[in-house]
């Protein structure tokens, strides 16, 4: 536990399972104080009971991002709790995977208002009430490195997490002048539940082979860098999204 980080509040969306989960266990064990939220309230109530066993403090708010209206009514309920948010991670997101021609309206619609809405209206939220009380926030938004590639059936994911590095860098520029950095994690491929049946197929052996180092990362592999973007500390980063990827980009 590092002292400078025990008065800290961090929001982290998509928290019951994968890089979520990982990220709010990270800053747990910084001694910041962790709000876990998403849509699954069974996943969040394990994950808080994790954190608080392991002296870790923690509490969980069932909340569907894509529901923008329920944004302030959250902020309200933690800060009655623990205070303000004073670290956000915009996790939360999905892919749907298809050609772009067998795209709905629907589904690209269900995909941007997850990937780039939701994160633009948290991030906006946050920052009013910081900009108001004078906190210098810190916001991570969680991006991909498919914003960097071309990789067929993801068109529409890759293009929202393209967006979503440029709305980082708009929104550090914007906020700046009130000491709120605004920056992106973008991960390479990792090994999560979601993923994990994927690397002992042909097609996830032909994708390993194409990497660099022939492998995929953990989730833990990305813990320094979130904590280098969220550190409280941290005065001299902005606008920037960050690629940890072990060169997965480079193939």
């Amino acid at each position: 536990m590092t002292s400078g980080w025990t008065d800290q509040i961090a929001l982290v969306t998509g928290a019951s399972s994968g890089l979520g989960a990982q990220f709010a266990r990270t800053l747990a064990a910084q001694g910041v104080a962790v709000v876990l939220a998403a849509r699954r309230a069974d996943r969040l109530a394990a994950l808080e009971a994790e954190i608080t066993a392991a002296s870790g403090k923690a509490m969980s708010v069932e909340l569907d991002v894509s529901d923008v209206d329920q944004f302030d009514s959250v902020l309200d309920r933690v800060e009655q709790a623990f205070g303000s948010v004073t670290i956000l991670i915009n996790n939360a997101g999905q892919n749907i995977m298809a050609r772009v021609t067998d795209f709905s309206p629907s589904q690209y619609d269900e995909l941007m208002n997850l990937n780039l809405r939701a994160p633009f209206f948290l991030a906006t939220a946050c920052a009013k009430r910081w900009i108001a009380s004078g906190i210098k926030g810190r916001i991570v938004n969680i991006s991909s490195g498919s914003a960097y590639r071309t990789v067929p059936m993801i068109t529409p994911y890759a293009v929202s997490k393209a967006a979503l590095n440029h709305l980082t860098a708009c929104l550090a520029r914007e906020w700046a002048k009130f000491e709120i950095a605004v920056n992106g994690l973008a991960p390479g491929y990792v090994r999560t539940e979601i993923n994990d049946w994927l690397w002992d197929t042909p097609n996830g052996q032909k994708l390993l082979d194409a990497f660099p180092r022939r492998r995929v990362g953990e989730p833990a592999d990305l813990d320094a860098a979130l904590l280098l973007l969220a550190d409280p500390s941290q005065r001299f980063i902005t606008g920037q999204t960050i690629v940890v990827d072990d060169g997965q980009v480079l193939a």
